[in-house]
């Protein structure tokens, strides 16, 4: 970044003309991976590279957001986790109707998301949506630089991925609204839940499912992250256990959260990211352990 930075405006320059000449190739990316909680094959990009997939957001998203639902909750302005957290806990109230019936939810993980992506198929909806020849070859060179294995896959690493994912799962979403017409139905990335009275109903809607994902977008469901559960029972998502008037911290999230201050040897940084995870639920306990834990730990390094 700083080498690039010490000639910006002939870097921006040589990035531009490429653009315009159609010359501009992506170059490869650097591979490491991070634990998140779960192991995870991260590919960076270069710096020039980065700045034509931030240039490329920047004029795509306004467009394309405006053809999100509501109810999509990852990788966009004023979304977020925690606003998908709020909806979960407001559609448990209507669908219950204030908690006088029971209410399933069926709960579902696209296996191996960002690798499964169908770069053909994602190629083919972009270009029901964009007519300028120009940049959608752009795209195309962006999204064809990478792989895991022939055809299929988008980078962790890259801004532009969280988009194209969003343009791509968006096919899903409209599904879901307006043909199978799921009225309770929340999606975050590859996670995505819908809400019901009706159980078998419920059964019959994880059936088309299916269908479409593995018909239209070429992915499955993750076998062992497919759930049809009451609220009462617990639903877990997006790191928290939901219940009808609350919400707990997943117990590996809890655990992590004391081996990471153990680790970090209570960092104020950390401290302070997972009290903010923590308001967010009823964590009250683990707050102040969190909290006594950090502070016996700055006495000991006092001494």
């Amino acid at each position: 970044m700083a080498e690039f930075e010490l000639h910006l405006a002939d870097n921006i320059l040589a990035i531009h003309e490429a653009l315009v000449r159609k010359t501009y190739r992506h170059s490869c990316y650097e591979a490491f991976n991070i634990s998140d909680p779960k192991p995870r094959n991260i590919h960076k990009a270069r710096v020039k590279d980065r700045v034509v997939h931030r240039a490329v957001c920047r004029v795509l998203y306004p467009f394309f957001d405006r053809l999100f639902i509501a109810d999509s909750y990852s990788c966009r302005k004023d979304k977020g986790i925690h606003k998908a957290l709020d909806r979960f806990r407001s559609f448990t109230r209507k669908a219950s109707r204030n908690n006088t019936r029971t209410v399933w939810v069926l709960k579902c993980d696209v296996r191996k998301f960002f690798a499964s992506i169908n770069q053909d198929i994602l190629i083919s909806i972009l270009n029901e949506y964009i007519p300028d020849r120009d940049i959608l070859g752009l795209l195309e060179e962006i999204i064809r630089s990478f792989h895991t294995e022939h055809g299929k896959g988008l980078p962790l690493g890259n801004l532009t991925s969280q988009l194209l994912v969003n343009v791509y799962m968006n096919e899903f979403d409209q599904f879901m609204k307006h043909r199978v017409q799921a009225k309770y139905y929340i999606r975050y990335a590859d996670d995505f839940v819908i809400f019901s009275d009706d159980k078998s109903g419920l059964e019959t809607m994880l059936s088309e499912i299916r269908v479409f994902l593995d018909s239209r977008l070429g992915l499955t469901l993750h076998p062992d992250k497919v759930s049809i559960t009451t609220v009462a029972s617990g639903v877990d998502f997006l790191g928290w256990v939901h219940f009808p008037d609350h919400r707990v911290l997943r117990t590996v999230t809890k655990n992590r959260a004391f081996r990471n201050m153990r680790e970090k040897e209570g960092a104020q940084n950390t401290v302070t990211s997972y009290i903010g995870l923590l308001r967010h639920g009823n964590a009250y306990k683990i707050r102040n352990r969190i909290e006594a834990l950090y502070d016996n730990e700055n006495r000991l390094s006092e001494r």
